[in-house]
C-alpha cells in the first residue's frame, strides 16, 4: 500500500500516512480487524511504540498521528479507539481498554434520577426543585480499573470488657470506701470517676482482655480516576458494574460525546490503588470497632485495565451554594454529590 499524495510505503492497514499524515484508509474497518478494539491482542507484551519525550507517535493501531499535550499520560486514538498510556520506558499500548456502554440518555430521565436522590429524606424534600440547575455535561471519563488485594490486621478496644471490668472495679471500691465509713464523704465516688476516666482514655483497666485484634482481607477491582484535576469524579466506596463492560469500540459512542484523556499513568494509578483501598478498609472496620488501637494494611495490585465510562455531571446552586451530583450514565445511579455542603 502507498501513500496517494508522497507516495511513501506503508502497511496495508494503516489508516494515515506516517510521513505526510495524509489519510490513506478506514478507521473503522481496521479497528475490526484489531482484537478487542483497543485492547492488546491475546493479552500479549506491552511494546514501546514512542520515547517519552516525542511530540507525536504513531496510534499502534490505525497508524493515525497522535499529539500528546503537555501533562497527558492516557491517550485514546480519535480515530480508531486504541489507547496508549506513558510510562518509565515511554509510551506503549494499554494492556486492555474496555467501556461501558450508555444507558441513560434522556436529560428528563436524568434529572428524576437526581431529584430522587436530593429529594430523600424528610428533612431533604424539595432540595431538588429549591435548587438551580447550573451545568449539565456528559463525557466518557477514563478509569483505572486495578485489581487489588488488601489485608488489614487491627487492634480494637472492647468496650464491653472495658465496661464490665470497671463496673466490677467500681463496685469494689464502693466495698471498701463503705468499710472505710466514707460512704457519707463523697470520697468513694470521686475515686471511681476517676478511675473510668482514667481506665478508657489510657485502655488499662481492662488488662490484656479488652485489647482485642482482628484481619479483615477483601479483594478489589478499585477504579482510579485517570484525571489529576477532577477529584470529585473519583469513586469513593462506589464500583461500576465491571460484568457489563465490553471492549472499548469507538463506534458504539455518539460522536457528540468527548472521550477524555488522562494524565495519571499506569504506574501512578497502582500507587493511587493501595492508598484508597487502604482508607476504605480503615473505613469499613471503623464501622464495626468504633475504637481502633492500631491499623496496619497490607495491598498488592496487579496489572490495570483502562475503562471508560459515560458520566454526568451535574452542578447546582442552593441557597448562593453550590454544589455537584455525579451520575454514572451506564445504570443511572448517582455515584457522589457534596450536597452537605449546603445543609
Amino acid at each position: 500500500m502507498f501513500c496517494t499524495k508522497c507516495g511513501a510505503q506503508l502497511p496495508d492497514d494503516a489508516v494515515f500516512c506516517s510521513k505526510c499524515g495524509n489519510k490513506v484508509g478506514n478507521a473503522s474497518s481496521n479497528t475490526q480487524n484489531r482484537v478487542g478494539n483497543g485492547s492488546t491482542p491475546n493479552g500479549g507484551a506491552r511494546t514501546v511504540v514512542a520515547a517519552s519525550g516525542v511530540t507525536e507517535l504513531k496510534c499502534p493501531g490505525c497508524g493515525a498521528p497522535i499529539k500528546p499535550v503537555q501533562g497527558e499520560a492516557v491517550i485514546t486514538c480519535e480515530y480508531c479507539g486504541t489507547s496508549v498510556t506513558l510510562g518509565n520506558t515511554g509510551w506503549t499500548n494499554v494492556s486492555r481498554h474496555t467501556m461501558l456502554n450508555l444507558t441513560v440518555q434522556d436529560t428528563d430521565l436524568l434529572r428524576q434520577i437526581i431529584k430522587k436522590h436530593l429529594d430523600k429524606g424528610i428533612l431533604e424534600r424539595h432540595t431538588f426543585e429549591e435548587s438551580k440547575e447550573e451545568e449539565l455535561t456528559l463525557t466518557y471519563v477514563p478509569y483505572w480499573i486495578v485489581p487489588t488485594g488488601a489485608n488489614s490486621s487491627f487492634k480494637y478496644l472492647n468496650v464491653a470488657a472495658e465496661v464490665g471490668t470497671l463496673a466490677m472495679d467500681a463496685a469494689v471500691m464502693g466495698v471498701a470506701d463503705e468499710a472505710m465509713g466514707g460512704r457519707g464523704g463523697g470520697m468513694g465516688g470521686g475515686m471511681i470517676d476517676g478511675m473510668m476516666i482514667g481506665g478508657m482514655i489510657g485502655g488499662g483497666m481492662g488488662g490484656n482482655n479488652a485489647i482485642r485484634g482482628g484481619t479483615f482481607s477483601q479483594n478489589y477491582e478499585f477504579p482510579v480516576l485517570a484525571i489529576k484535576d477532577k477529584p470529585h469524579l473519583q469513586p469513593d466506596s462506589y464500583h461500576f458494574k465491571l460484568d457489563q463492560r465490553i471492549d472499548f469500540d469507538q463506534t458504539k459512542i455518539m460522536k457528540s460525546l468527548k472521550v477524555l484523556n488522562g494524565d495519571v499513568d499506569e504506574d501512578t494509578s497502582k500507587e493511587m490503588a493501595k492508598t484508597l483501598v487502604s482508607q476504605l478498609q480503615e473505613t469499613i472496620i471503623r464501622q464495626k470497632h468504633h475504637h481502633l488501637e492500631a491499623l496496619q494494611t497490607q495491598c498488592d495490585v496487579g496489572t490495570p485495565e483502562l475503562l471508560h465510562v459515560p458520566i454526568w455531571q451535574g452542578k447546582y446552586s442552593h441557597k448562593k451554594k453550590e454544589f455537584y451530583v455525579i451520575v454514572d450514565g451506564s445504570d443511572g445511579q448517582v455515584m457522589k454529590t457534596d450536597l452537605e455542603k449546603v445543609k
